[in-house]
């Protein structure tokens, strides 16, 4: 594993966002979401794509509070700019990929920044 330093995670811009919006990716080549995430006054509404759909229906997500990184350059995913990535958890179980986004108390505010 190649170390981070201090000064390499303080780069990144984490921050309490809230889905306002999950609706299937339907330009995407493997079963995906497009998500649109408030992160508080701040930063506005990005959007950002995630491949959780066996994971979560849309409307299990929208609602939910997670957590972004938000100044990483935008991604084109099938032609649409993915402007932030949700982090998530990802382990083996039972012999298959698990993967849960990470999810906090809901009265945490978007756009609350993470150190």
């Amino acid at each position: 594993m190649n170390p981070a330093t201090f000064d390499d995670f303080m780069k990144l811009d984490i921050r309490v966002g809230t889905i306002v919006e999950a609706r299937p990716f339907e330009k995407a080549r493997k079963p995906a979401y497009q998500l649109l995430v408030d992160l508080g006054p701040e930063l506005g509404r990005k959007r950002s794509s995630a491949q959780i759909t066996q994971q979560y229906t849309p409307e299990e997500l929208v609602g939910k509070t997670c957590i972004a990184i938000t100044n990483l350059p935008p991604r084109k995913m099938m032609g649409i700019d993915s402007e932030g990535m949700l982090i998530s958890a990802v382990y083996e179980y039972d012999g298959r990929e698990g993967l849960n986004l990470l999810m906090l108390d809901d009265s945490i505010p978007a756009g609350a920044k993470l150190y």
